[in-house]
């Protein structure tokens, strides 16, 4: 009876190819984006001392929703240490200990750090990947770039460097580039063209020099969205949403029955 029970009740936390599995997740989105909302009305003061008590009685509402979703998971699992460590198994987590640590500090010195851990509540938007096939084709596709991407940035590095210490050389301390760590500053502020204007450069070279980082940012900024577009642009395979209640491995064919890490039945 127990392990029935669990059967169905993993199947409707883990997959969203039955009904109930739908409508749960699309239970827990809603509370996710109301919880989000919940945060950013707390820190308007105005707002906050309005609706304090309706604000306060909402969240612990969904912390208890957050709770209970996180002790089913771990139940109904027969690998549940996988989970309390992954990082999704960490994000629930965060969701919901903010809540029950602010219990324990209701004196006046630990205000300050209750409030922190309430913002820490924003920790609850990352559970949205989870349940948005969107999110997950964009998670997958920067994975999947991650070595390009990777050499990419160890390039920028080195521009930003060389330049960096080129504008210290040409400029100097008179003009504002005090150092080479402020120089560096200065080409990523110039090559990402957010230019904040608090150092700029006087001299024709180093003015120069800047016209050309400017021009590169420009096509710098595209490579990693063509890197990552790409990616997702790549026909992939049709995946199901059944996890395996063994490994938790989501990464299955939809036409799997077994799973294909580790060999475990899936539920049908």
């Amino acid at each position: 009876m127990e392990q029935q029970l669990k059967r169905k009740l993993y199947e409707i936390i883990f997959e969203a190819d039955t009904r109930e599995g739908r409508l749960f997740d699309l239970i827990l989105l809603g509370v996710i984006v109301l919880s989000v909302i919940l945060v950013i009305l707390e820190s308007v003061s105005a707002v906050d001392q309005q609706y304090h008590r309706l604000l306060r009685v909402l969240e612990w509402v969904i912390t208890i929703i957050f709770s209970i979703e996180y002790v089913l998971r771990i139940y109904v699992l027969t690998r549940p240490l996988k989970y309390i460590f992954s990082f999704y198994g960490i994000i629930d987590l965060l969701s919901v200990m903010p809540s029950y640590i602010a219990l324990f500090l209701a004196d006046g010195h630990s205000l300050v750090v209750i409030r922190i851990l309430r913002l820490l509540r924003i920790f609850r938007i990352l559970k949205l990947n989870r349940y948005s096939q969107a999110g997950q084709l964009l998670s997958k596709a920067l994975w999947n770039s991650r070595s390009k991407i990777g050499v990419f940035l160890f390039f920028i590095l080195n521009i930003v460097i060389i330049v960096g210490t080129m504008m210290y050389l040409i400029e100097g301390p008179e003009n504002g580039f005090k150092s080479i760590p402020t120089s560096i500053y200065w080409s990523i502020v110039t090559l990402t063209t957010v230019g904040y204007g608090d150092i700029s450069p006087a001299t024709p070279l180093g003015q120069f020099l800047a016209s050309l980082l400017m021009v590169a940012g420009y096509a710098i900024i595209a490579v990693p969205t063509g890197i990552i577009t790409s990616e997702m642009m790549k026909p992939s395979k049709k995946d199901n949403t059944q996890v395996c209640p063994n490994c938790h491995n989501h990464d299955n064919e939809d036409d799997a029955v077994f799973c294909k890490k580790c060999g475990e039945k899936l539920n049908e």
